[in-house]
């Protein structure tokens, strides 16, 4: 029977210490959400799952600027939409004005719509988007499509520098004379023909634009699904955990009671 040394309480110490200090680990994995409470429980990863976050972040903001992207390009859409309805009717007044039943006077009635209908063709030339032309761009919009910044360049829609709408809006074209009306009729045929091009390069970008963005979202949510499985915490797997440690920590609490009173029983044989 030994005094000086308590191996037994010694033991009990180390044991409860352990099992302190993993009932502590599953508590902050509980309270936090997480399975890696610090660093040193997995550094590998901790590191991968850092990289993960920030790669979902990245999808996100490469989401969000296709999602800007389509605004712009519908914006474009709906703009040209209106371009058409003008020039459908502006078609329509040049034939009604070649009708040689009429007199020039009945002619620049026809002209005065005709001149209002030129004019807000070519104010909706001059639109932007943020700041950014709508129709009257030197380039064409790049866009980020990837988180590792891969960009696609939309097909621009410079209607405001076409050839067609140019003629169109100059000051010589108008509804006065048969002649003339004849000549309107070739420049709103030759407007017409160019903004079904402008309208299949808007709807063209849009359709990419969304197959890009429904393509971003199927890879964020696979990327956080793995990061998840790094860095989340299974509650019920660490519930099971946590009261496991608590146990051990409550008989080894008890136990190292029962450990410090062992060296007690040399008392009877001294007395």
């Amino acid at each position: 029977m030994i005094i000086n040394t308590n191996n037994g309480s010694s033991m009990a110490a180390r044991i409860l210490g352990e099992s302190t200090s993993a009932l502590q680990k599953s508590l902050s994995r509980l309270s936090s959400g997480s399975k890696i409470a610090s660093p040193s429980d997995d550094a590998a990863g901790t590191a991968v799952s850092m990289k993960m976050g920030a790669q979902v972040n990245r999808i996100q903001a490469a989401k969000d600027n296709i999602g800007n992207a389509i605004s712009y390009s519908q914006t474009q859409d709906s703009f040209l939409e209106k371009i058409g309805n003008a020039l459908d009717r502006m078609s329509e007044l040049a034939m009604l004005a070649q009708d040689e039943t009429k007199t020039d006077s009945d002619r620049s009635l026809y002209d005065k719509e005709f001149q209002k209908l030129d004019d807000f063709i070519v104010a909706i030339g001059n639109k932007d988007f943020n700041g950014i032309s709508l129709f009257h761009s030197g380039s064409s919009l790049t866009v980020t499509i990837a988180s590792d910044g891969s960009t696609m360049t939309l097909a621009s829609s410079n209607v405001a520098g076409s050839s067609a709408f140019t003629a169109l809006a100059a000051a010589t074209t108008s509804l006065l004379s048969t002649a003339s009306s004849a000549s309107a009729l070739t420049d709103i045929r030759s407007a017409i023909n160019d903004l079904v091009g402008h309208r299949a390069n808007v709807g063209a970008n849009v359709s990419r634009l969304e197959n890009e963005s429904s393509a971003l979202a199927v890879q964020k949510d696979n990327v956080a699904a793995a990061r998840s499985r790094i860095y989340d915490v299974d509650v019920a797997e660490e519930s099971a955990n946590f009261a496991r440690q608590q146990i051990l920590v409550q008989s080894g609490t008890a136990m190292l009671a029962q450990a410090n009173v062992l060296p007690q029983s040399a008392l009877r044989l001294i007395g």
